[in-house]
């Protein structure tokens, strides 16, 4: 179990925030508020209860370099639109300038300091720099999972020296975490897609021991596919992996996971919008044809199965959603799966960013029961990896 809010006496307090502003500009403006979005209900929360808050991200890769175009300053006046109160902002993040910006703060106030990575010190996880971090506050609380998997000074060394606790983004993402794999709710299936094998490997090999279900979409299943003796033409294929796929396969059986491949597809000459596509049984694709997605044959036999299941862990899409008519897919399944969980019959957990478009892109963001904007931190967890500024909020 992890300390949360509820844990917390924060009323006159400097709360360091430790949130992900990492959002993508663009002309000096934020495109994208999402992140900023999903870290607002713990600055809120902190705020009414009377803390000090004092926000800290970093932006970008400026490898402990000053660069001007990777500053956080420009997001401050994004954070303030959405909280609806003025935030302030400190040239650095440590040392005299922020704690001077601090001293100024009144209880209920926000402060957001400058680019941790500014500092050399802050991806080395250098203890030296996560104190002086440390000193800034009383109190320490981390409400950026996406960044949990590395162990820098602002998500792991600074919570060694205070008392630390999850935010309530980081909370409701580790819980939905739990309902997916810790102790989910049977029979649980997983849909990986995406293009390569090679990426998701240590995936599939965590995720075969703890599903019932284990459904492979996207460019990943012709590289299955072509493994079991299958002819699939000019599709994206890693042939040298088709001994591992053999190996997960085989795996998959001894644990009794079930592994669902596509039975028809929709297969192209070209890879364009509106291209000319022909749906085909998986027997019969023609040598000079790519598999885009998979068939409505498919789709319609994978909404049908998750009607079996109880828990879905979603990550990658089943086919090239990004181009119609390639997109068919993964609308169709993803739909099933947001009716289902809207009707109180599946706990659906996403994660992934081209889950996450795909999702959208389905109409369904707001049906899951949880979509994490996480990418590298949701995969390690996947891959059953422990992450360091999580074990490091563990009571």
């Amino acid at each position: 179990m992890f300390k949360t809010l509820d844990d917390a006496s924060v009323s006159g307090k400097i709360v360091l925030l430790r949130g992900d502003l990492n959002v993508p500009m663009a002309d000096g403006k934020v495109t994208d508020k999402t992140r900023i979005e999903r870290l607002m209900p713990t600055v809120r929360e902190l705020c009414e209860k009377g803390a000090r808050v004092v926000i800290l991200s970093h932006f970008g890769r400026p490898k402990g370099q000053r660069v001007p175009e990777m500053s956080l300053a420009p997001i401050a006046p994004a954070v303030a639109e959405v909280l609806g109160a003025p935030v302030a902002f400190a040239d650095d993040c440590v040392g005299s300038v922020a704690s001077d910006a601090i001293a100024k703060l009144d209880d209920g106030q926000v402060l957001l300091l400058e680019n941790l990575r500014y500092h050399p010190e802050e991806e080395k996880n250098d203890p030296m720099f996560a104190a002086k971090l440390g000193q800034l506050g009383d109190l320490y609380v981390n409400d950026a999972f996406s960044a949990a998997h590395r162990a820098h000074a602002s998500t792991h060394g600074v919570a060694k020296t205070l008392p630390a606790y999850a935010g309530r983004n980081m909370q409701a993402e580790l819980e939905a975490l739990e309902a997916a794999l810790g102790n989910p709710e049977k029979p649980v299936a997983a849909i990986v897609g995406g293009a390569k094998v090679s990426t998701k490997l240590a995936v599939l090999t965590h995720l075969i021991e703890k599903v019932d279900v284990l459904v492979i979409g996207g460019g990943m299943a012709n590289t299955f596919l072509h493994a079991l003796g299958t002819d699939i033409g000019a599709s994206l294929c890693e042939k040298d992996l088709a001994e591992t796929a053999r190996e997960i396969m085989a795996k998959a059986d001894q644990a009794n996971c079930e592994v669902i491949l596509p039975s028809d597809v929709v297969v192209a000459k070209e890879f364009k919008a509106g291209a000319e596509n022909e749906v085909r049984q998986i027997a019969s694709v023609q040598k000079d044809g790519m598999i885009l997605d998979i068939g409505p044959d498919s789709a319609t036999a994978l909404a049908q199965r998750l009607e079996t299941c109880k828990t879905l862990l979603w990550n990658g899409p089943m086919g090239a959603f990004e181009i119609e008519p390639f997109d068919a897919g993964t609308v169709k399944v993803a739909q099933a799966a947001g009716k289902l969980t809207a009707n109180g019959n599946l706990v659906s957990i996403a994660g992934g960013g081209d889950t996450v478009a795909a999702l959208a892109h389905a109409g369904v963001s707001d049906k899951f029961t949880y979509i994490s904007t996480a990418g590298g931190a949701f995969l390690e967890w996947m891959e059953g990896k422990e992450l360091p500024g999580v074990a490091v909020l563990e009571k």
